[in-house]
């Protein structure tokens, strides 16, 4: 799909892309901006999720389940492969002649209108999750300040999640689309250098002082299977966005070259803090490590409240990333052009993302069980988004310039991860069933 207009998506006008067996799909233009950013902008909006609060869980859900050399390796390992699939996405993006800024606008000119739509669904059910989680977190974030001066417990973390969804919504009626993110990056980016260097120095200094520590993985044989099963998810689900596409519609031509400095940029300068936090947390807490780190550290009470309050205020910029394809597709949908900032597009932004982010909101009060919603995403829709889809398109746009090994590389990842999708769904299925019997719905974790 070719995409003309002055960069601010001026025209709504649904254009026709036709499939080779001749099946339309409705493509319209974006009411977003487009081609405007520079690929270090969007290097830090790829970097953003990487290093968002959910890192703060690495080390218990991860780590924990996997022990020492598997949880190093499986993160190690688990980077290059993010690297590998997100390069196949983004060398797509102007596949066919056209630029595709959408992934279901991707898999439907490979595929036809039942991928389009299966690809639509799968990806709105993971960024649905994903800012379930963030929501979450934040609420979590909250709440551990809160926790800090009170011992009273008259707050529980339903509360404190609905004060976030309340947080987020205004965020996203404030920011119009992606790109208008800009300086927030950069405060994003102090955020969660915050809470990053406050969980590193304080587990260092409790590491230190602490007896020796338990590294063993904790359950019975059987449980053991599940959790790591699900710890896998978790990996991939660290890495990836399942929004590549969205995300390099941004970015300033030439979109492929840029896009693989973005790429670069994520995981050479993204990927280190995030392994620090993880890595020094299970060092210093061993099997008993928080699935919120900044629950485990010991220190002044100030500092753990500046690093709680980062992490609640990075987690609001964050979740206007994976929200933003559900934005575009509602300001495109509705012809939502023009100032952000006049009467009708600011009140059906305050109505419409109000409404959605609600739905998340009530969600994560409901079900408020991290652990269990970081593996069923990885299984359910970041695995085939990432891995399974991005190397079966591969393989379909590139067929006749693939050597026979490399079209069977291809094809054993897409069988190997296809496999771990149902693996990792049925752990994640499983754990929720177990904690559904520990914990009950607006439960105050």
């Amino acid at each position: 799909m070719e995409v003309h207009g002055d960069g601010a998506g001026n025209s709504t006008r649904p254009r026709k892309v036709i499939d080779e067996e001749n099946s339309a799909v409705e493509i319209p233009e974006t009411a977003h901006q487009i081609s405007s950013d520079s690929w270090f902008q969007v290097g830090f909006v790829l970097t953003t999720g990487i290093n968002s609060a959910y890192v703060l869980g690495y080390s218990g859900t991860i780590m924990v389940p996997l022990g020492w050399i598997p949880g190093v390796l499986g993160l190690i390992i688990a980077t290059a492969i993010s690297l590998y699939a997100n390069s196949l996405i983004a060398e797509l993006h102007e596949f066919g002649g056209r630029r595709h800024i959408r992934y279901r606008d991707l898999a439907g000119f490979i595929y036809g209108r039942k991928a389009y739509c299966l690809t639509w669904g799968l990806q709105y059910v993971n960024l649905f999750m994903i800012n379930t989680g963030y929501i979450i977190l934040a609420g979590s974030a909250l709440k551990a300040v809160y926790a800090l001066f009170s011992d009273d417990h008259v707050m529980k973390l339903p509360y404190f999640i609905a004060i976030s969804g309340f947080v987020c919504a205004l965020f996203a009626m404030s920011i119009p689309h992606l790109s208008a993110l800009r300086l927030w990056l950069g405060v994003s980016t102090v955020f969660s250098l915050i809470y990053i260097v406050v969980a590193f120095v304080l587990s260092v200094k409790d590491g230190i002082e602490a007896p020796a520590r338990d590294y063993s993985i904790p359950g019975t044989t059987r449980s053991k299977i599940f959790t790591t099963i699900g710890a896998s998810a978790n990996l991939v689900f660290a890495f990836n966005t399942g929004m590549l596409p969205e995300i390099q519609a941004t970015i300033k031509q030439p979109v492929v070259s840029n896009m693989m400095k973005s790429l670069y940029f994520q995981f050479s300068a993204g990927v280190l803090p995030m392994y620090a936090v993880t890595f020094i947390g299970y060092w210093a807490y061993g099997s008993s490590t928080s699935t919120y780190l900044l629950s485990s550290v010991n220190g002044p009470v100030w500092v753990k409240a500046l690093a709680n309050i980062s992490a609640f205020l990075q987690t609001v910029i964050a979740l206007h990333i994976f929200a933003s394809p559900m934005y575009e597709y509602l300001d495109t949908k509705y012809g939502i052009i023009g100032s952000p900032f006049s009467i009708r597009n600011l009140s059906f932004r305050v109505g419409v993302r109000g409404g959605y982010l609600t739905i998340n909101t009530l969600v994560a009060a409901l079900l408020p069980f991290l652990g269990d919603f970081m593996s069923l995403t990885g299984a359910i829709s970041t695995f085939p988004l990432t891995f399974i889809l991005a190397n079966h398109m591969y393989l379909k746009a590139k067929k006749n310039k693939l050597t026979s090994l490399q079209k069977l590389w291809h094809w054993f990842n897409v069988c190997f991860f296809g496999l771990m999708s149902i693996a990792a769904a049925v752990s994640a299925l499983r754990l929720i069933a177990v904690d559904s019997k520990t914990y009950h719905v607006f439960a105050d974790l």
